[in-house]
C-alpha cells in the first residue's frame, strides 16, 4: 500500500523577501510548515548574509523550478573598501588591508569591463562541488581549492549610490550563475584596492520582484488568520516568458494521459512567432488552469511535465 504523503496538497509560489541571517534551506522549511505543504523547494540559493527575493515553490510548482533557474536576476550590493576577507563578505577572516579608496569616477570607468559575457572565477566559499565536496567545506578545512573560470553574462551594471569614501553601492542585472562576491573581488583587484561585499540584496528573479514580495511576518500573520493561501502565487507565475495555448477539455485529457495533441496550422504559426530562438516549450491551459508543459514538434504538442491542479 502506498504511503500517505504528509501535509496538504498546496500548489503555488511564494515570493519571499528573505531576511538577513536566514539560510535558503531554513527559509524553505519554514514556508513549508506555514502552509503545511507536502513538497517545497526554492529557485536559486541566497546567502544567509543577503536579503531579498527568494522564490519558493510548493507542490506542483516545484516542476517549474528549472525554468526560473535560468531567469535574469537583479542584485544591489555594497562594497566596503579597505578590507578583503577570505569569503569576500563581512563574515570572513580578514586577509588584507589597504588605504586605497577608489573614487566613484574610477569605479564607473571600470564597470564596462564587467558588462556582457565575461569569464568569472567563483569564490572559494561557494556551493560548487570539488572532488565531490562543496567548495566552502573544503575552504573551511584549510584545503586549497582552485576553481576554474566560467562564462557568465551581466546585462547591466552601474553605480547606484556612494554614501561615503569607504563604500560604493552597485546594481547589476545578470544571467544565471553570476557570483556578486566575485564581481566585488575582481573590481577591487582591477582598481588596486582591497574590498568585500558588506551588504547584498536580490531585487528580482525573473517575474518575482522585491516590491511585491512578502515577509515571513506577513505570512505568519496570514497563517494565524487561516488565510495563508492569500500569500500564494499561481504555479504558472514562473512561466511568464513561455508561450501559452488554451486547449479543449478533450485535448487536456490527452495531455494529462501523456499523449500528444495535434495543432491547427494557425496555432503552429502563432506559437512559432512567440517562441524564443531555439525553444520549443509551450504551456497548455484548460479554462485558465495549467495542464502541461509541452514540446512543439512537427505540428504537435508532446507533454513533458503534466500538472495535477484540477
Amino acid at each position: 500500500m502506498a504511503r500517505k504523503k504528509r501535509g496538504d496538497p498546496v500548489h503555488g509560489w511564494v515570493n519571499l523577501d528573505k531576511p538577513i541571517e536566514l539560510g535558503s534551506t531554513e527559509a524553505v522549511s519554514r514556508i513549508r510548515r506555514l502552509f503545511n505543504a507536502q513538497k517545497a523547494g526554492h529557485a536559486g540559493t541566497l546567502d544567509p548574509l543577503a536579503s531579498g527575493v527568494l522564490p519558493i515553490a510548493l507542490g506542483e510548482a516545484t516542476k517549474t523550478v528549472p525554468f526560473l533557474m535560468d531567469a535574469e536576476k537583479v542584485y544591489r550590493f555594497t562594497i566596503r573598501w579597505g578590507v578583503s576577507t577570505a569569503s569576500v563578505d563581512r563574515e570572513g577572516a580578514v586577509t588584507a588591508r589597504s588605504d586605497v579608496r577608489p573614487s566613484v569616477e574610477a569605479v564607473k570607468a571600470a564597470l564596462p569591463a564587467f558588462s556582457g559575457e565575461i569569464q568569472q572565477v567563483p569564490p572559494i566559499f561557494s556551493a560548487i562541488r570539488v572532488y565531490g565536496q562543496r567548495a566552502y567545506d573544503l575552504a573551511r578545512e584549510g584545503v586549497e581549492v582552485e576553481l576554474k573560470a566560467r562564462p557568465v553574462t551581466i546585462h547591466e551594471i552601474a553605480v547606484s549610490d556612494a554614501p561615503d569614501a569607504d563604500h560604493v553601492e552597485i546594481t547589476a542585472r545578470t544571467g544565471k550563475g553570476v557570483y556578486v562576491r566575485s564581481l566585488a573581488r575582481d573590481l577591487a583587484v582591477m582598481l588596486g584596492a582591497e574590498g568585500h561585499v558588506s551588504a547584498l540584496r536580490r531585487e528580482r528573479v525573473g517575474p518575482f520582484a522585491a516590491e511585491n514580495a512578502v515577509t515571513l511576518e506577513m505570512l505568519e500573520d496570514l497563517a494565524y488568520r487561516g488565510a495563508a493561501l492569500e500569500g500564494l502565487l499561481p504555479v504558472a507565475t514562473a512561466l511568464d516568458d513561455i508561450p501559452d495555448l488554451a486547449v479543449t477539455g478533450s485535448d487536456a485529457f490527452s495531455l494529462r494521459q501523456g499523449r500528444p495533441i495535434v495543432l491547427l496550422p494557425r496555432q503552429v504559426e502563432t506559437l512559432k512567432d512567440r517562441l524564443k530562438s531555439g525553444s520549443r516549450t509551450v504551456s497548455a491551459f484548460e479554462d485558465g488552469t495549467l495542464v502541461a508543459l509541452c514540446q512543439m514538434r512537427a505540428g504537435r504538442l508532446e507533454p513533458d511535465r503534466v500538472f495535477n491542479l484540477s
